[in-house]
């Protein structure tokens, strides 16, 4: 795909955004026919959104589809990222508005804050060595929402360029201490207006949250990126994707790590 498709795909997903305008799909000739143009389309749509917000810079990636029963939801077979805009973030016990989405779903994950930057050179790294570059662990829920009309049958490379379907994240009290925490079974309770929804596990996504932070960081490096110092990392949920309404009082519980959660209102 030729830069001018991929920029007039940037276009209609950016202007979709900021102007809360679904579309059922690209046009034939700007639909991404892979992963690398879908990445190229999701780099685009990030560089228009920063151009408008001035203030605006990525502070973080996302992971999707790291789970089992996420893939399914979405007819999909691999995980892929996005990117987490410091103004599309907002600490637990927030309101968060429900006139600036769609139809949006939330996902209770474990992220991670990096305390360094790999050198990409040396990938791809191991589980061991990424661990020993976490800053943090904290506990949050990622707000999925997408552009398209129908986003389950989409298929992964039109996700990709819609920004992974990121929407906005809510984060809880990062603790530094992950000795503290067997994330092989570290169990999540998901629960609306105080009903617990669904019940997840640590071990859902690819079987710990480390191993979802070593992709990430490996699969980056393939492309020439690093994953700076100080970003958040949100690793994928823990549950099925859950959908919200208006009203709705939303808190995932992530036992001794802490509870996350906001009002959508």
């Amino acid at each position: 795909m030729d830069n001018s498709k991929i920029n007039k795909a940037a276009d209609i997903l950016y202007n979709s955004r900021i102007n809360l305008k679904k579309i059922k799909l690209l046009p034939e000739e700007c639909i991404p026919k892979s992963a690398k143009e879908a990445y190229e389309i999701q780099n685009e749509v990030a560089k228009r959104y920063i151009k408008k917000n001035k203030e605006t810079l990525i502070i973080g990636k996302k992971i999707g589809c790291t789970n089992k029963a996420a893939q399914i939801q979405l007819n999909v077979k691999e995980s892929f990222f996005g990117n987490i805009f410091s103004d599309n973030i907002s600490k637990s016990n927030c309101i968060i508005n429900s006139e600036k989405y769609f139809g949006p779903y939330v996902e209770p994950e474990f992220s991670f804050v990096m305390k360094n930057e790999l050198d990409i050179s040396k990938a791809p790294y191991s589980v061991n060595t990424v661990y020993e570059s976490i800053l943090a662990i904290l506990p949050s829920i990622e707000i999925v929402d997408s552009r398209y009309d129908d986003w389950t049958n989409v298929g992964v490379n039109n996700l990709i360029a819609d920004n992974a379907v990121h929407a906005h994240w809510v984060f809880g009290t990062e603790v530094k201490d992950l000795s503290n925490f067997n994330l092989n079974n570290h169990s999540v309770d998901l629960l609306i207006n105080k009903k617990l929804i669904e019940k997840g596990n640590s071990n859902n996504v690819m079987e710990n949250p480390i191993n979802s932070l070593t992709w990430l960081i490996n699969n980056l490096a393939l492309m020439g990126k690093v994953l700076p110092k100080n970003h958040y990392i949100s690793t994928g949920t823990c549950t099925k994707a859950i959908p919200i309404s208006p009203g709705d009082d939303i808190i995932a519980d992530f036992g001794k790590l802490g509870t996350v959660g906001f009002v959508y209102k």
